[in-house]
């Protein structure tokens, strides 16, 4: 059986426009001066713009890190800022109930004083007859006994009463030095003195020695 022939059967469509594309390079022209120049000012004009970018980009960094450091500062300001009010609140609560406290003691003992002066200031020995003479002093005394207990109990509570302030500290009482009973005499009165104490031992010794040679004697 007869075939017509085909020569197209026999061509490779793939190569043939590769080979179209190098013959085409072969034959492309040089760039010109015009068209290097129009190119490097082109990149320049691109590295231009890259650092503006880049400068932008630092600008932007920088603006970043101070927004984190007021950032760090806020923190660590306000962290610091509640423990020392936290703390402080704390301790004037406590120094203000103690004063409180102690204001309300002092309001407690000012009305005890002023109930017991009353009622010393209520005593009129003018009154006194001789039929309630004893029982009128018995109460007085009583009276007074506790007008005295309430004073002493007060200076014990607040020793403002008694010329004392918080400021101040007990000093004890400075003694004076003993005079030396040495250095208070002269040396005659000295003498004197040591005579004054031992003449009986001496006595003593003389009698012992007469009669030590009254023996010698007599024998």
């Amino acid at each position: 059986m007869s075939s017509d022939y085909d020569a197209t059967e026999f061509i490779d469509h793939d190569f043939q426009p590769n080979q179209s594309l190098a013959s085409a390079s072969q034959f492309q022209r040089a760039p010109t001066r015009e068209e290097v120049d129009s190119k490097v000012a082109e990149a320049q004009q691109k590295l231009t713009e890259l650092r503006r970018t880049q400068e932008e980009l630092e600008r932007q960094r920088a603006s970043l890190e101070e927004t984190r450091r007021r950032q760090i500062e806020f923190q660590t300001g306000r962290q610091e800022a509640i423990q020392s009010l936290t703390r402080g609140l704390g301790l004037l609560e406590e120094a203000e109930f103690s004063a409180r406290r102690d204001a309300e003691q002092m309001a407690k003992t000012m009305a005890d004083l002023r109930d017991a002066l009353a009622k010393v200031e209520a005593i009129h020995q003018e009154g006194w007859t001789q039929v309630n003479f004893e029982g009128e002093l018995t109460r007085a005394l009583t009276t007074l006994e506790n007008a005295r207990m309430e004073w002493n109990s007060a200076r014990l509570k607040f020793p403002l009463l008694s010329g004392q302030t918080p400021e101040s500290k007990t000093v004890p009482p400075v003694t004076a030095p003993t005079p030396s009973l040495v250095a208070s005499h002269s040396f005659f009165e000295l003498c004197r003195m040591g005579l004054a104490l031992t003449w009986p031992l001496a006595l003593v010794a003389l009698m012992a020695a007469a009669a030590l040679c009254l023996l010698l004697l007599r024998r």
